[in-house]
């Protein structure tokens, strides 16, 4: 009999996934949790203070103290770390490294008084930890988490290959290291692809618009995107407020981003800009336009074409006489 090879997958389907939902709530909605167990600050009740909002000096140390409550009905052991934050590629959300990648940030700072607890089932352990901010640590946010990784491996997969997944929830950590602070946005790399129907009205034309949202300073935005498009003469032709944009965009992040436009224009000539703001930010991004249906199109590429061998055959002939 063949067996099945068990692969674990931390990066990818284990723990990068089960964070990036998890951590992925608004700020202040609640504890992160996944209905097996929960991780929080150190409060009176669950979820009575769901993120640790910090500040402090460079070269300054912190304490403070994570519980991790048990909802099950067993014993469970997790190993207990701290974690750099990060916007996701997929939809910008927010997310944090495993225990396996580099962590360079408040990820590198923090250090739990243990890192392996077991909680007994149907309760919580609190345990103390330290962040250390170095005295050369840069100004601004450095966002992260304390995450509980559960060392359970559950089976999971379809197929020729099953696949080892480990869970993991943690407590967001919004770091402010004292000093200037620089908000920076920018809207990068627009583009805008057209679909449009060979004959003019048979079909509903659409564009996809493309653009890259940049955090280039050294505190956490909360981006705000409008799209608008304009024709020939200054028409408006769209104006939107766009409702996928991540609701925190981490510093130094860059996301990329599409937007569909239903209805463009099949025959005009203008511009899409995407204008982003912030608290103390506006920029934008501009890509300019050609809709031009591929019939007509094709008849003044012909046409021309025809025109300008016309041209050329009075002309010898002018010559030639």
């Amino acid at each position: 009999m063949r067996t099945k090879p068990y692969v674990l997958l931390l990066s990818t389907l284990g723990t990068l996934s089960a964070l990036g939902v998890l951590l992925g709530l608004a700020p202040g909605a609640r504890a992160a949790e996944n209905g097996e167990w929960a991780v929080y600050p150190a409060a009176s009740r669950l979820g009575g203070r769901p993120y640790f909002y910090l500040s402090a000096d460079p070269g300054t140390t912190l304490t403070d103290r994570v519980t991790v409550a048990n909802k099950t009905s067993a014993p469970l052991t997790f190993r207990l770390y701290g974690a750099d934050a990060y916007n996701t590629d997929r939809d910008g959300g927010f997310a944090v490294r495993t225990q396996r990648e580099k962590q360079t940030g408040a990820g590198a700072w923090i250090k739990p008084e243990r890192t392996r607890i077991t909680v007994p089932a149907r309760s919580a352990v609190t345990v103390p930890y330290t962040l250390t901010v170095p005295a050369d640590a840069d100004p601004g946010d450095h966002p992260g988490a304390l995450v509980a990784l559960d060392e359970r491996i559950a089976r999971g997969g379809k197929g020729a290959v099953a696949v080892g997944v480990q869970r993991a929830v943690g407590a967001r950590v919004y770091l402010r290291v004292n000093g200037p602070t620089v908000p920076a946005l920018a809207v990068e790399d627009v583009t805008l692809d057209q679909d449009r129907p060979l004959v003019p009205g048979t079909r509903t034309s659409s564009a996809l618009v493309s653009y890259t949202l940049h955090n280039r300073g050294n505190v956490t935005l909360n981006p705000k995107v409008v799209l608008k498009a304009r024709g020939l003469f200054g028409r408006t032709l769209l104006d939107r407020d766009l409702v996928e944009v991540p609701a925190e965009l981490l510093p130094r992040q860059k996301i990329r981003l599409t937007e569909r436009w239903t209805g463009s224009p099949q025959l005009d000539w203008g511009a899409v800009t995407l204008t982003a703001t912030a608290k103390d930010v506006k920029e934008t991004g501009t890509v300019s336009f050609l809709a031009l249906p591929w019939l007509t199109a094709a008849v003044l590429f012909v046409g021309g074409a025809a025109g300008l061998q016309g041209l050329r055959i009075r002309r010898r002939r002018a010559l030639s006489a």
